[in-house]
């Protein structure tokens, strides 16, 4: 549990990684196509998103990803792990959530 609290990954989307730049964060994003090692994909809110130096391979994935990893940029992360979220997932949903996470009921999800 200290891993979590000494350096937790704060729930964002795509609209939040600039306020996140060097930090860690955790988003899911909908799996569109590898290159060079990097994932790209949609962001819950809808933006491309670049995941660079994937751990795993291609045909490992479903076609939602949960991603934890470093904010480097408006639309980039630095991977540390990456988890299979299924062929189902309501983005929309998760988006609402990663603003109230940011928002009013920060102190709830921290």
């Amino acid at each position: 549990m200290e891993a979590y609290t000494s350096n937790p990954a704060l729930l964002a989307n795509a609209a939040l990684f600039r306020r996140y730049v060097g930090r860690r964060v955790r988003t899911v994003l909908q799996v569109g196509r590898f290159e060079g090692g990097n994932l790209y994909g949609q962001a819950p809110d809808g933006p491309q998103i670049v995941v660079r130096q994937v751990p795993r391979k291609e045909e490992d994935f479903t076609q939602f990803v949960e991603v934890i990893g470093v904010v480097e940029g408006d639309t980039a992360l630095q991977a540390e792990i990456c988890t299979n979220f299924g062929d189902k997932f309501d983005m929309e949903q998760f988006s609402k959530v990663c603003e109230l996470a940011n928002g009013n009921y920060r102190d709830i999800f921290m």
